[in-house]
């Protein structure tokens, strides 16, 4: 019987220890009232709840359940109690201010449990201080303040910190105690602490590795001769007494980035690498660091580049990208002035030829000289090289030695290296002014080399080639500078975030429940630090990643950032911290806008870009065309059928500028064949000369034109004063001077100047008076134009209700219908497909593609549109739908059948 009771026993403890607030447990019945009651019951829950460090912090919590015979046992059973734990007891139970604790804690134990409590303290560590900012937690703090200064300046000395470790037993009684997240500062400091802190119960986690060594190589606030060697000694001593802790990479490329404002810390970097105790070669990690500058904004800083070469003259290499860099940080940093204009020559302005002497003398005191025309354009295709590059087009023409036709090749080749690059739109139009010859090469390689038909995109099958095809122009690169930037703060540089002396670490307190007699638990809302939030802990022989911050920036994060925020951790950086690693320039113009606005947008060279803009979801080029410029009309790219059917094979969503571009009245083309021309399409020529001259010529004849145009509009107004007959004459489709019937016609026409279209007009015989007269207007203007308004000829209105044309909105509204039933039947075969593979009874969900849902919902806002449109010109009786059949494509009006009338059958 006793046996059965035994084991019931164990059960009941093993259930309230998994309890997080057993009281209701122990009410439920009399047997488990008195199960509770007993002290080894009370005593094994704290033990085994919260474990040996922390137990007497808990349970003093509890002072209804708090009694003589529970300390003993817990004292017994392995509790540990220091007495930096009785100081801070003792300090809230006579209401003195314990920062990091909100609740009632001790004060809930009735006065002689805590006299006994304070008799079995006084035994064990004698005359204990009281006195506020005496206790041992202080005295490590004050420690940690002064852990800069030399050691003889330090208030608190080795012996006096040695007795509270190793005497007086401390350690952080709880997880919400600033203490827990700076007492591996202390050991940071004094390494020769960790045996006795090992004694206590104290571990080193791993994830307080890179916080540990940071601030041994802190910079201190007043430079001594012996930091080095303090550093090297105690990184070696905290080695030896924890495999666990090692130097790690990220933690040595954050001292190498301070290299030249933390010399100490650098000596003592490279004496351990050169005595074998770092992990991993110290030559790596600095060839590896100056490797990140080559695609980052903080290469053009002059801080960073004295600190790379520091770096470079330490540990030259052979590799080209460190190359690349170093000479970047020549050309990009040098304060010296350089003029503008790029027909500046050493020769003929001063300050350009000190330029070069500058960067030659930096080029031969690092040891990269001599350069090759490869390294000039290598320089030039930086994303950083400034506007002002000539000083750059200088050194290669008078040092370098490039000739006139090797100095033209070498123009060509970054001219069209920089339209892969999507930041490089303004020295691409410096080029291109500057160089006449550059404009039409660029068209031409345009065209040829990145024209994209439907045949060169992967299969619609391969959904994972679809989804990470991209085209080659027009990238969004500021969209890719986010996920880059948001994935090297992640994983560039792990660190624990550490609160500064006495701050609060959290607001979730304990609760004590002071009217419960039988309480063995409550709801304690735990602040126990996740480790997934406070470090992305690595593997046992991970070394860490490189990362661009200096030692200095990651410590102040650490300081900085407040617990348990680990996802807020790049809002703790300053200004230049997180700007000097964008992968773009801070004044820069999108090659794409710039070929749009160069080229114009009835080209061959824009029909490619918008193309390469649509695939990759580039907005800020697709938009640039909707806004005018210098006063002149908004003139777009012209939309085609062709845009569509690309992003239904890739599967991806139209941008909204699509739509509104039909809702607009866009013109309907199947492809950019329609409105270009077979030599622009296979040569890649544009219209018009790009040369200075040129572009003067083209001045001047628009001046002339708009002239002439401002002279026939003041002659036509005068004659249509004088005219008996009113102007419809004059837009009749059958007359003489009817507009152009077929969609190239109408482009010739609109690309044409007022000038020539006055002289087109002009170059016909006008009808006499009575011929216009008797002429009536049988054409009825598109049914999106707004000229047709209240007041108009009544002749024109009855004719429109008769006559109807199928306008662009109209042409569209049918061949996206038509592709959206093409996806819809091939969503339904994937579908078939899937459910046919998936097992029996199972319920598999196939989502649709992002261009599917986007085509269902914007088909039937145009149609809205267009029954808009139509019900305002034609009247409200107009009919739902329309057929466009005939070869002349125009509606064929049918009225919806009515319906039949059920008869009942007669006898």
């Amino acid at each position: 019987m006793w046996r059965v009771l035994a084991r019931a026993d164990e059960i009941l403890q093993l259930i309230l220890n998994e309890l997080n607030n057993p009281s209701s447990f122990v009410q439920v019945s009399k047997r488990t009232h008195e199960f509770s009651q007993d002290p080894y019951v009370r005593a094994t829950y704290f033990l085994v709840r919260y474990g040996h460090i922390q137990a007497f912090y808990w349970a003093l919590g509890r002072g209804k359940l708090l009694n003589e015979k529970v300390i003993d046992i817990l004292l017994n059973s392995g509790a540990h109690l220091s007495r930096y734990l009785v100081q801070c007891a003792m300090h809230h139970y006579f209401r003195t201010q314990v920062p990091f604790i909100k609740t009632r804690w001790v004060r809930t134990i009735p006065l002689p449990v805590f006299s006994y409590f304070l008799s079995i303290a006084a035994r064990m560590y004698g005359d204990i201080p009281v006195a506020k900012g005496e206790d041992d937690g202080s005295i490590l703090s004050l420690l940690l303040k002064q852990s800069r200064f030399p050691s003889e300046y330090r208030a608190a000395k080795w012996e006096q910190v040695k007795d509270v470790v190793e005497k007086y037993k401390f350690i952080p009684f709880s997880d919400r105690d600033p203490m827990m997240a700076q007492f591996p500062l202390v050991l940071a400091i004094e390494p020769r602490l960790l045996p006795f802190a090992r004694l206590n119960g104290f571990s080193m986690d791993r994830k307080y590795r890179n916080f540990v060594f940071r601030r041994m190589f802190e910079k201190p606030a007043i430079m001594f001769d012996t930091r080095a060697d303090e550093i090297v000694q105690n990184v070696r001593e905290l080695s030896r007494l924890d495999p666990d802790m090692f130097l790690s990479r990220t933690v040595a490329a954050e001292i190498c980035m301070e290299a030249k404002t933390n010399e100490p810390a650098y000596s003592a970097l490279k004496r351990l690498n050169t005595d074998g105790v770092l992990r991993f070669e110290l030559a790596s990690v600095v060839h590896e660091l100056i490797k990140l500058f080559l695609n980052t904004r903080s290469v053009t800083s002059t801080y960073t580049a004295n600190a790379l070469r520091v770096l470079y003259k330490d540990f030259p290499s052979e590799d080209p990208t460190v190359r690349l860099v170093m000479l970047l940080t020549v050309f990009l940093t040098e304060p010296l002035p350089v003029p503008s204009s790029l027909s500046a020559t050493s020769e003929t302005s001063p300050g350009l030829g000190r330029y070069i002497e500058a960067c030659q003398e930096d080029i031969e005191d690092l040891g990269l000289s001599p350069l090759t025309r490869k390294d000039m354009t290598d320089i030039l295709l930086s994303k950083f090289v400034p506007e002002r590059f000539v000083g750059i087009l200088e050194y290669a023409r008078s040092v370098v030695k490039l000739d006139r036709s090797e100095m033209k090749e070498m123009l060509t080749d970054v001219a069209l290296g920089c339209l892969e690059i999507g930041c490089k739109g303004r020295m691409l139009k410096r080029l291109v002014d500057g160089f006449d010859f550059l404009g039409d090469i660029v068209a031409a390689h345009i065209v040829k080399r990145y024209r994209i038909s439907i045949d060169d995109l992967p299969p619609s099958e391969d959904e994972m080639a679809c989804r990470d095809y991209e085209a080659p122009l027009c990238a969004d690169f500021m969209l890719r500078a986010r996920a880059l930037f948001g994935l090297e703060e992640m994983t560039a540089a792990p660190v624990l975030p550490m609160p500064p002396p006495g701050q609060n670490p959290g607001d979730a307190e304990l609760a004590a429940d002071e009217n419960m007699d039988v309480e063995l638990g409550q709801s304690d809302e735990e602040g126990v630090l996740d480790d997934g939030e406070l470090s992305r802990d690595a593997d046992n022989e991970d070394l860490g990643t490189v990362g661009q911050d200096t030692l200095s920036a990651m410590i102040r994060k650490d300081e900085m950032m407040p617990i348990r925020r680990r996802r807020y951790h790049e809002l703790y950086t300053n200004y230049h911290d997180s700007i000097g690693k964008l992968p773009y320039p801070a004044d820069y113009t999108q090659v794409g806008t710039w070929i749009l606005s160069h080229y114009g947008p009835r080209s061959a060279p824009a029909a490619v870009v918008r193309i390469h803009a649509l695939i990759n979801q580039n907005y800020a080029v697709l938009q640039h065309q909707h806004y005018s410029t210098e006063g002149n009309a908004v003139a777009r790219v012209p939309t085609t059928l062709k845009h569509f059917k690309i992003l239904a094979r890739l599967g991806r969503s139209p941008s909204a500028v699509l739509i509104s571009e039909i809702e607009d009245g866009a013109e309907f083309y199947f492809s950019e064949d329609d409105y270009l021309s077979q030599e622009e399409l296979t040569r890649g020529v544009v219209p018009g000369a790009s040369s200075k001259r040129a572009a003067r010529k083209a001045k001047a004849a628009a001046a002339m034109a708009s002239a002439s145009s401002s002279a026939a509009r003041l002659a036509l107004e005068v004659k249509w004063e004088t005219s008996p007959t009113p102007g419809p004459s004059t837009l009749s489709a059958s007359g003489p001077v009817a507009g152009p019937s077929t969609p190239r016609q109408r482009t010739a026409s609109l690309s044409m100047s007022p000038h020539q279209q006055q002289q087109q007009v002009q170059g016909k015989k006008r009808p006499r008076r009575s011929v216009a007269n008797a002429v009536k207007s049988y054409v009825v203007p598109d049914s999106d134009d707004e000229m047709i308004a209240d007041g108009r000829d009544d002749l024109l209105v009855r004719f429109a209700k008769t006559r109807r044309e199928e306008t662009n909105l109209q042409r569209w509204i049918k061949h996206l219908a038509v592709i959206l039933k093409e996806e819809q039947k091939k969503y339904n075969e994937k579908k078939r497909r899937v459910h046919a593979a998936a097992p029996p009874g199972s319920k598999v969900k196939v989502p649709k593609t992002e261009f599917h849902k986007s085509l269902a919902t914007a088909l039937p806002r145009l149609r809205r549109v267009d029954r808009a449109r139509r019900e305002k010109l034609y009247g409200a009786d107009v009919p739902d739908e329309d057929w466009s059949e005939s070869d002349a494509d125009e509606y064929q009006y049918r009225t919806t059948r009515g319906k039949r009338r059920k008869v009942e059958a007669q006898d």
